[in-house]
């Protein structure tokens, strides 16, 4: 029996990927239900990472019916108003990064396993190691369960991660102030206009407003500053002083917020982290490789769960060995990823930052 500790999407995707090779799985969730909180905004899922592990999972058919194409409409401006660049969809266009509803997918995923394959209201506690290999896995409930192979899939805050290694995410010099218009197009449709139908980044000088259009009407609004100390206040006098010499177009995107904006930190893992391989235990996605927020997060922790789901299927009966060829090929195949991540986050916090991104996005 496989243990996957977090119902995120590389949780499931290996959970289904485990089912579809005939690998008993069980994922074990935090939640309460698959309804107790909002899964946020929208995933652009890739050609070759997110959708490839659909494909391995069997639902690639699925995913592309409820992808958004136009999703991947993008428009650029600086801080001015100035408009730098703008991509329309065309309807023909290839789904090479369409986005989908993190709640689409994460019903996509539960709706694809079986009856029992899942336990919500499962907090981790911890886990010691049993004599004949695997491990006894505790929960805060005070229920727990056996496995012969531990999966770490628990995100930034990774509790399973610190059975294999003592380090922990930073903070990265960077805070996203968030908040949501719901039903633009009637509540708010000049801004609704001005967004379109996908991305709207507007750069300045070390912060960025960053919209995003929902499949269900609603518009994500972020405010992402950069500095070494992170920003504590969401209120609407901190935000109009962070605004402070943007066009007021921006001003009346983020004042159409609904209140309360939630605040949040980004952190990281250090770019080369490795740990030593330990029997009946490994991680994937950001409890494994945290990175900066720039779209491979989802994208990489689902192309974990197809490798490691791989490499399981090859090695059914020697889950150490599985685990010994899913490490490595992963651990350097995301320092790549979270060094090119990383100089992206770096060009989007410089004083030039919109002048960078535009010969990143023609580049």
């Amino acid at each position: 029996m496989i243990a996957i500790i977090g119902a995120g999407p590389g949780g499931l995707t290996l959970a289904r990927i485990l089912h579809v090779h005939g690998v008993d799985a069980v994922v074990y969730e935090r939640d309460a239900s698959r309804a107790a909180r909002t899964q946020g905004g929208m995933l652009d899922l890739h050609t070759d990472t997110g959708q490839l592990a659909l494909r391995e999972a069997g639902l690639e058919e699925q995913f592309l019916a409820v992808a958004r194409r136009e999703g991947q409409d993008f428009r650029l401006l600086d801080h001015t108003g100035t408009l730098l660049l703008q991509e329309d969809t065309p309807d023909d266009a290839p789904m090479a990064r369409p986005e989908i509803d993190r709640t689409d997918l994460r019903d996509l995923l539960l709706d694809s396993l079986p009856a029992g394959a899942i336990f919500w209201g499962r907090s981790f506690a911890g886990a010691d190691p049993r004599p004949g290999g695997g491990y006894v896995v505790r929960f805060a409930d005070g229920t727990s369960a056996e496995c012969d192979l531990l999966v770490g899939a628990d995100g930034a805050n990774s509790g399973v991660r610190a059975l294999l290694t003592d380090v922990r995410p930073t903070y990265a010099g960077t805070t996203a102030i968030e908040g949501s218009i719901h039903d633009a197009d009637r509540t708010q449709p000049e801004l609704a206009a001005m967004v379109g139908r996908g991305n709207y980044w507007a750069i300045g000088p070390s912060q960025t407003v960053a919209a995003q259009r929902n499949g269900d009407g609603t518009i994500r609004v972020g405010l992402v500053v950069h500095r070494p100390e992170p920003v504590l206040d969401a209120d609407p006098a901190t935000i109009a002083a962070l605004l402070d010499g943007w066009h007021p177009r921006f001003h009346r995107l983020v004042e159409a917020c609904e209140l309360p904006f939630v605040v949040r930190q980004t952190h990281v893992l250090p770019i080369d982290m490795t740990w030593s391989p330990r029997p009946g235990i490994t991680l994937l996605g950001d409890a494994a490789h945290l990175m900066p927020p720039v779209g491979e997060g989802a994208n990489q922790a689902m192309l974990d769960a197809a490798e490691l789901g791989r490499a399981v299927a090859a090695n059914p009966d020697d889950l150490d060995k599985a685990v010994a060829v899913y490490e490595p090929v992963m651990q350097t195949r995301c320092a790549a990823v979270a060094k090119r991540s990383a100089a992206v986050a770096r060009l989007m916090s410089g004083p030039d930052a919109a002048q960078e991104m535009l010969k990143f996005f023609q580049g």
